[in-house]
């Protein structure tokens, strides 16, 4: 027997009211168990065939049990009869309210006028100048565009995917206007590098990481701790008058992926820079090129190992006195310190290694430079250097001029060579 029908001799009638209101009862526990299950279009599928099951009054009894609105059910009704739709999808193509950027094309120009850095129109708009928050955007397209109604910040937010835009913060890229002979310089050491490493000398590059301050201060980055149970430290980074800061002088072998950081405690001048050399030499260099005849060294154009330092120089041909060693120097061009190979492939991850611990001490920050490895096989020894460089040593043009020193044909402010006595009549740049 279908619910809400009742047969008396064979003929099928609608039951009587008290019947009626048990059989709705019992379809809506039924359909609120189910109709949760399914989704918009097989709720109203399963609806309509239920209605047209039980024949004469279905469509009342069903609206009644379900809740769900005859047009519904007619709609549900219609459908049955048409082909199931493709991909599974719940509406056909093109349905439903139709995006306020298709019914309003000027829309997306408006949008783009405002956030494009070429074409966002009018000089004097105060967009220019403020965080652009999807917000803001639309507020101004609501007062500068006829529409007939408000623009949300989701329809700012989805029109400015369309075009392209997404949400992008300030990257370091530009140090200053390109040298024209930059790429050319970058040959030169290329060619410098390749000729060192197929004789099976040192390649180095080197730097300064960025100083930090010591003791129980922020450091960025997270690492994992019980759930509400953050390290706690201190609120200003003031400097600690009897910690100091940490300055880690980085020199990394190109060819065998491993380097040394000289962590000073003190000022970073030429004479820590080249003091950094001479430990990674000795404890590094030596047992690693025991046959080793010259020394490459690739760094930046400024800073304490910079090209117009001349205590830099000086400090240079002492280590070449001391070493035996020939020591060329390739500083790159002007506004590519970033391409220094030190910076990415392991300042960047002593950084990762210490992230979102505080540097308390020394003796901490040692301990977690020489515990940083990548998968690559990344090894660094870490020294602490407690030694003082004073700052403001004078070297007068004499001492320059006696400095085994010969510059090279191809831009000498950028690339020498230092020479010990001993080997320096044997061959001239």
């Amino acid at each position: 027997m279908e619910a809400g029908f009742v047969s008396r001799q064979g003929i099928w009638r609608p039951a009587r009211k008290n019947e009626d209101v048990e059989s709705a009862e019992q379809l809506a526990k039924k359909y609120s168990r189910l109709l949760p299950h399914l989704d918009e279009r097989q709720q109203r599928l399963y609806l309509a065939a239920e209605a047209e099951a039980m024949g004469y009054g279905g469509i009342a009894l069903v609206a009644k049990a379900s809740g769900v609105g005859r047009p519904t059910l007619q709609k549900g009704l219609k459908e049955l009869g048409e082909p199931p739709l493709e991909g599974g999808r719940v509406r056909r193509l093109g349905g439903g309210r139709k995006k306020l950027a298709f019914t309003n094309p000027a829309l997306k120009d408006a949008l783009k006028a405002l956030v494009d850095p070429e074409t966002r129109g009018d000089p004097m708009s105060p967009l220019k100048w403020v965080s652009k928050s999807t917000r803001q955007l639309a507020d101004a397209l609501t007062e500068s565009t006829e529409i007939d109604r408000k623009v949300t910040h989701t329809v700012v937010a989805r029109m400015l995917h369309d075009l392209g835009f997404s949400l992008q913060a300030n990257r370091k890229t530009q140090e200053g206007g390109d040298h024209p002979d930059r790429d050319a310089q970058f040959r030169y050491i290329n060619k410098q590098v390749r000729t060192h490493m197929k004789n099976g000398q040192p390649v180095l590059s080197v730097d300064c990481k960025k100083k930090e301050l010591v003791g129980n201060y922020k450091n960025a980055g997270q690492e994992w701790e019980r759930a509400g149970q953050p390290q706690e430290v201190k609120v200003y980074d003031f400097i600690d008058p009897e910690l100091g800061k940490a300055v880690p002088y980085g020199v990394y072998d190109v060819g065998r992926n491993e380097g040394l950081v000289n962590v000073g405690m003190d000022h970073d001048t030429a004479a820590f820079a080249v003091e950094s050399l001479r430990r990674w030499w000795h404890s590094i260099g030596k047992p690693a090129y025991p046959e080793a005849t010259r020394l490459l060294i690739c760094a930046d154009g400024g800073g304490s190992n910079g090209s117009r330092v001349r205590l830099w120089k000086q400090q240079l041909a002492q280590l070449a006195l001391e070493t035996g060693l020939v020591i060329t120097v390739c500083h790159l061009p002007p506004g590519t310190s970033k391409w220094n190979k030190i910076e990415h492939r392991m300042f960047s991850h002593i950084s990762m290694n210490w992230r979102g611990r505080p540097l308390v001490s020394h003796d901490v920050v040692v301990q977690l430079i020489g515990a940083t490895t990548t998968r690559q096989g990344l090894r660094i020894q870490a020294k602490l250097d407690e030694g003082e460089y004073p700052t403001k040593i004078k070297v007068t043009d004499e001492q320059m001029k006696a400095l085994p020193l010969t510059v090279h044909k191809f831009h000498g402010n950028w690339n020498y060579t230092l020479t010990p006595p001993s080997k320096r009549s044997r061959r001239k740049m």
